[in-house]
């Protein structure tokens, strides 16, 4: 492993933003450039955007809106494709997505206008498309566990994907949505092995408390699946019967996954981190990703992206069905409920 590698962070170094004119480089050896660690200590940014809710247009992804109540994340996955979005706020997506964090502090005032609205009709909206609401400063800020107060408020119907226990903290606000069946949550799981884990997604909670969440969510009656998200070749395609096995003993009633695709800058960024962490198999590992997307580690492709194409695209879809069709009753799970949205967010004696 290379002698400058920084222990605890996913991505190794800071991609340049193709919006800014000038940059902070670290060229010489001399002066304050010499420490690699001064400009990455975590910070948080408050923000109070004008609206909250982000509009899906892909065909790939299944609901049409989405929240994101922070920007950049300190889980520090380093496949993620959300990082060519924190460019656009004038930072990097290496580093800096790791440790300049935007929070959307007035996220659930603005969430309550919406469903205030005259027009608004009641679906169902997912916690997060890009960020996991429950990353580490959430504890500290609580913008989901605000959000949440709303969507019980109204009887809203909300979906929400994370890698963090600290879900439970909200378990009584989600047990009393999924007792209404409004609420739906899946844990992403990419790897059962510790060492891995610590490299690749290194302040995501580890797999026991991951699992230990997920029967404490199914026990109390809320509606849990597994995303093994992504199944990377080379590096944890081996895990599927795995994950899938003992997230079907810890109450996980659905599963899917996904594959990675490295759009924009998160190709340097995983290119670099494969070289320093594996450099025995990076060309294999390289060559099966492009194998997955028509020759390109950059899909964007709709119906292609998500799950890919071609041999090993194939082999890994009929590995997962058969290891789901083993632990999974593999039914449909129904919609969530939108007849039950509470106008102007009054009590009804009858809900």
């Amino acid at each position: 492993m290379n002698g400058g590698y920084q222990k605890g962070r996913g991505a190794q170094i800071n991609t340049k933003n193709k919006f800014l004119e000038h940059e902070f480089v670290k060229e010489y050896i001399e002066g304050i450039d010499e420490d690699s660690n001064f400009n990455h200590q975590r910070k948080i940014y408050i923000e109070s955007p004008k609206k909250i809710l982000s509009e899906n247009r892909s065909p790939d992804i299944p609901f049409r809106y989405s929240i994101n109540p922070y920007q950049g994340c300190e889980h520090r996955c380093v496949y993620c494709y959300a990082r060519n979005a924190h460019p656009y706020w004038g930072f990097s997506a290496g580093l800096d997505w790791e440790t300049k964090i935007i929070a959307k502090v007035n996220a659930p005032q603005l969430l309550e206008k919406v469903f205030l609205k005259k027009h608004w009709k009641p679906e169902t909206i997912m916690l997060s498309g890009n960020t996991d609401p429950y990353q580490p400063i959430e504890r500290k800020l609580k913008i989901t566990h605000g959000l949440l107060k709303i969507f019980q408020k109204y009887n809203n119907p909300v979906g929400i994907i994370t890698k963090n226990s600290m879900i439970s903290r909200d378990i009584e606000m989600l047990k009393y949505l999924a007792e209404r069946n409004l609420s739906r949550v899946f844990f992403s799981m990419t790897t059962l092995e510790e060492k891995l884990r610590r490299i690749l997604e290194p302040r995501t909670a580890n797999a026991s408390k991951m699992l230990k969440t997920m029967k404490l969510f199914s026990d109390a009656g809320i509606h849990v699946g597994v995303m093994i998200g992504p199944i990377i070749p080379s590096i944890n395609d081996h895990e599927i019967n795995k994950i899938l096995s003992v997230s079907a003993e810890h109450g996980a009633k659905f599963a899917k996954y996904t594959f990675p695709r490295f759009n924009g800058d998160v190709a340097e960024i995983f290119a670099d981190w494969l070289m320093k962490n594996f450099p025995d198999r990076a060309k294999k590992v390289w060559s099966k990703v492009k194998s997955i997307h028509g020759g390109t580690v950059n899909d964007s492709r709709f119906g292609k992206r998500m799950h890919g194409e071609g041999n090993y695209a194939d082999i890994i879809k009929s590995v997962f069905k058969i290891s789901r069709s083993k632990y999974f009753d593999d039914i449909e799970m129904p919609p969530l409920r939108i007849d039950l949205f509470r106008k102007g967010g009054n009590m009804n004696i009858f809900q």
